[in-house]
């Protein structure tokens, strides 16, 4: 069986053409891994009300690439891609749409993050990726934080426990060589107890991003693309979004005293959420919610417009998310930004 009218359909009407040379069209979506699609967990109570064979991965694999080439996109960051479907399915598919590929694993969960960038109007300059665990322990950029982490070791043993990445590639305009952009995903811890390890995540992101579009590449523009397992209210899109959070945020002790690590951070970002805070950007039986964005720096892009997502009803035709209308969990966050 087809799947009839898709949630996206509308939303190509928006992106029917590659957008002009002094825009980038950016895409962030979390397009459900295979790997926790197909338990028996999903099946019955996560996704129970998704017809088995829409959870399939060949099913879901056609409609992605059907949704994600009707958006003519510029930049596409995506989590959860199991490293099967990135080789043997997104890359090739999205080759052919003019789109070069690069791909970070997560090493326990034979998942992790994508980004595509258009050809003609990108070329990749340098690479920059990170496992958040690792760069804490070793890199002389994170020190400080270690050490202050250090002081609380159950926080410490589950922030290093996580397998989490972080993806970083600087781009260079094609047409104008003085133009180049850092372009950053990641995918948070998910738990919805852990916005303490989050806060811990986010801050060593944002260190290794400052490091490469401060120090790397003097004063160059970032796009900063995820699913950050966070809503509007939490700390982390606060902080993201303030520059700053106190030690005693409510955060801090977001999985109970035992495990409070209270510590002030900031960082010297001007963000702004291109796609603003939507009701929802992930729709399942038991919650939703917003949780991903795309972060744009503020100084150096604007936003020109923001495709609407998909209406209540579109996504709650077949109850929630994923349907066999719709291939994952989450929506995708599709703007144009320009150059300011």
């Amino acid at each position: 069986a087809g799947p009839g009218a898709c949630t996206f359909d509308s939303r190509h009407l928006y992106t029917k053409k590659v957008c002009g040379e002094s825009s980038i069209r950016a895409v962030s979506y979390n397009i459900l891994a295979d790997t926790y699609a197909q338990t028996e967990f999903s099946r019955t109570v996560l996704y129970p009300y998704c017809a088995p064979y829409a959870l399939e991965l060949d099913y879901r694999q056609n409609l992605l690439k059907k949704e994600l080439a009707g958006y003519s996109a510029d930049l596409i960051c995506l989590q959860e891609v199991d490293k099967s479907v990135f080789v043997d399915s997104l890359a090739p598919a999205l080759d052919a749409f003019g789109l070069e590929g690069l791909f970070k694993i997560k090493e326990k969960q034979h998942e992790g993050l994508a980004t595509f960038y258009r050809r003609d109007k990108f070329s990749l300059l340098s690479q920059h990726d990170i496992a958040f665990s690792e760069a804490l322990l070793s890199d002389p950029l994170h020190k400080e934080l270690c050490d202050k982490l250090a002081e609380y070791p159950l926080v410490q043993e589950k922030v290093l426990q996580r397998s989490s990445v972080l993806q970083v590639s600087v781009l260079q305009s094609t047409t104008d060589p003085s133009r180049k952009i850092c372009v950053a995903n990641t995918h948070l811890y998910w738990h919805p107890k852990g916005g303490n390890i989050r806060l811990i995540q986010i801050a060593v992101a944002l260190s290794h991003i400052k490091h490469v579009a401060c120090d790397l590449y003097p004063s160059i523009p970032i796009i900063f693309c995820g699913d950050f397992n966070s809503t509007p209210s939490s700390g982390t899109y606060s902080f993201i979004n303030s520059g700053g959070i106190a030690e005693d945020h409510e955060d801090w002790v977001s999985n109970g005293e035992e495990e409070r690590c209270n510590m002030p951070l900031s960082h010297s970002f001007k963000l702004l959420s291109a796609c603003g805070e939507p009701a929802y950007t992930n729709y399942v039986g038991g919650f939703h919610g917003c949780l991903d964005y795309i972060f744009i720096d503020k100084n150096a892009l604007e936003v020109e417009q923001v495709i609407p997502l998909p209406s209540h009803e579109e996504v709650t035709t077949h109850q929630a998310l994923p349907s066999v209308s719709h291939p994952s969990d989450h929506i995708a966050l599709i703007c144009d930004l320009k150059w300011k």
